[in-house]
């Protein structure tokens, strides 16, 4: 029987503390409007375009990256910026390529600022 009485006593104890009421769970509040993490559009081609992203930005070799890296170092641009060029425009930017490296940098600029 004292058991009980301890455990009675705890959870009083425990409900004191918080102030949340009873019965509520602790979760998010009902009264916000769920928002799904594709947007409030439909969904499309939310999906395939997630994996896409994912293999193309996360499944590099170790010798890749190093090479990108070692690349936009010697372009002065971020690993992300080289790579952004190599998917979107399916290309290694070479040291000729000053007016597109120059396009880069000024949007990097643009981002800063804004």
């Amino acid at each position: 029987m004292p058991e009980v009485t301890l455990k009675s006593t705890a959870i009083e104890q425990a409900s004191a503390d918080n102030t949340i009421a009873a019965g509520h769970n602790g979760g998010p509040p009902l009264d916000d409007r769920h928002r799904p993490e594709w947007g409030d559009g439909g969904i499309g081609n939310y999906f395939y375009w997630k994996a896409a992203h994912r293999r193309a930005w996360h499944n590099p070799s170790p010798g890749i990256v190093a090479f990108r890296i070692q690349k936009a170092e010697r372009l002065g641009l971020t690993y992300e910026e080289y790579t952004l060029e190599i998917l979107e425009r399916g290309r290694h930017l070479q040291i000729e390529d000053v007016e597109r490296i120059a396009e880069i940098k000024q949007a990097r600029a643009a981002r800063k600022r804004g």
